[in-house]
């Protein structure tokens, strides 16, 4: 890969479905140009630039980028595989942007995970210059499809404008939904960007972009590439000055992201909590001391962890945020290969299984025998910490099953009933202790190692999860 290439796509195949989309792809972003990816609608313009972005699989070649420090790296490749995108820009066809972030807040996420950090001057005047700034503590559901593409353009650019470095700009359909205004200024800053040495590639019809551009690159029908050069004759604006660098943390920008969103909105908390409550109230309500008695501890232990088990298994509201304008598919872009690890951690109940086991057995605990309560109530917290092992892997599954066709997303979704697995053991392990105590022996039937392979497997469901190769 030359010195003067951004990005480099060779050999590529790319299949949607059963269809060969883009066929043989041998293509380039260099510094300091503009490039135009046109053709007829359903030609691969969309497919061949999220391809760039490492965001579809391939069945031969391999995208390669270069990093800020001229170091390249293979993004993705037919072997299957693939490695986080260096700091760049990126906006796709439908914005990419939850509706409960702020305005600001979006802006400074982009630029955090790109390894910027903003003042809120900065913030300020690229606001301002795209009409954004007196709304910039408004949540972006407010906006109109018009402001709202504004700022998932704006996004998208803010990397390399506050970039000294040349970076790489992909942009998907970019002028659509904007207002003439907007269409100018879109030019005049990619105009400006390539000035610096940024290299910007765009999928578009819109002939003002394409005027726009320094090489044409036409999608064909066949899933091949014809490219000729031209002179663009379009102004360059006036950008903002670069703002100070920082390391890219982008997992750590995403979770600072989910838990901003959990507390503006704690539909997950709530989503979880209530039945968890309503199954306790249930239980509390028809299952009467006699009934615990006749039964025995067994059923004693499983009417305890029922409703944190419960709790554990509601999917994430985090899947409704991605569905949200494609949210998820520019987070999983961004994050490359660690987007599941770190949506099955920030989406899964880490809170709720402790307090909820320690509330049942307050409430139900009566009938336990007084002999063993005390040993109880100091160990019951480990097979909470154990629930959360649950948590963890049922919140994988719910985003694999989110993520796959429907064809194959009910045969994952039986996943969720090897989960059955360990609340069994916990369960077991539970009424042990009930029985005799806790123990931490290490033998097959003693508790502390029944709680050790309830969280066994669910480490083993959740590597299965998030490792599942895309489908």
């Amino acid at each position: 890969m030359e010195a003067a290439k951004l990005l480099f796509a060779s050999n590529l195949d790319v299949y949607r479905g059963n269809r060969l989309v883009l066929s043989n792809i041998e293509l380039s972003l260099n510094e300091g140009e503009v490039v135009a990816l046109v053709g007829p609608n359903g030609s691969g313009k969309t497919t061949l630039l999220e391809s760039c972005a490492g965001m579809h699989r391939m069945t031969s070649g391999k995208v390669e980028w270069r990093d800020d420090h001229g170091v390249v790296r293979i993004v993705r490749d037919f072997e299957g595989r693939r490695k986080r995108l260096p700091p760049m820009g990126l906006t796709l066809q439908k914005d990419g942007i939850c509706g409960e972030e702020t305005i600001e807040e979006r802006l400074s996420t982009a630029l955090s995970i790109s390894g910027r950090a903003p003042s809120s001057s900065d913030l300020y005047q690229m606001l301002s210059a795209w009409g954004l700034d007196h709304r910039a503590v408004e949540r972006t559901a407010q906006l109109s499809g018009g402001l709202r593409r504004r700022l998932a353009v704006l996004c998208g650019l803010s990397p390399a404008v506050m970039s000294a470095n040349p970076r790489a700009i992909l942009l998907d359909e970019p002028s659509e939904g904007l207002d003439e205004s907007a269409r100018g200024l879109l030019v005049n800053w990619m105009r400006a960007l390539a000035a610096q040495g940024h290299g910007i590639l765009i999928a578009t019809h819109d002939p003002e972009m394409i005027a726009a551009s320094d090489r044409i690159v036409s999608v064909l029908e066949n899933g091949t590439l014809s490219s000729e050069t031209q002179d663009c004759l379009a102004f360059a604006g006036e950008l903002p000055d670069p703002c100070p660098a920082i390391e890219p943390n982008p997992l750590a920008s995403h979770l600072r992201w989910a838990f901003r969103m959990e507390v503006r909105n704690p539909i997950d908390t709530i989503s979880r909590l209530l039945p968890a409550l309503i199954s306790l109230l249930l239980i509390h309500t028809f299952v009467g001391e006699k009934e615990i008695l006749v039964s025995g501890n067994d059923f004693l232990a499983a009417l305890i962890i029922a409703p944190a088990f419960i709790s554990v298994l509601v999917a994430p509201a985090l899947i409704k945020r991605y569905a949200d304008s494609d949210c998820g598919r520019w987070w999983s872009a961004l994050l490359g290969p660690m987007h599941r690890i770190s949506s099955s951690f920030i989406g899964s109940s880490l809170i709720l299984p402790l307090p909820l086991i320690y509330i049942s057995w307050l409430i139900l605990g009566d009938t336990a025998p007084a002999e063993t309560s005390q040993d109880v109530l100091e160990s019951i917290w480990i097979i909470g910490l154990s629930l959360i092992d649950v948590a963890i892997a049922a919140a994988a599954v719910h985003l694999l099953v989110a993520d796959l066709h429907r064809s194959n997303a009910a045969a994952a979704s039986l996943l969720l009933l090897i989960l059955v697995w360990p609340f069994i053991e916990l369960t077991d392990a539970l009424t042990i202790i009930l029985n005799d105590g806790m123990t931490f022996g290490l033998g097959m039937e003693e508790p502390f190692t029944m709680i050790l392979l309830a969280s066994l497997t669910s480490v083993l469901i959740w590597l299965v999860a998030v490792f599942l190769p895309d489908v």
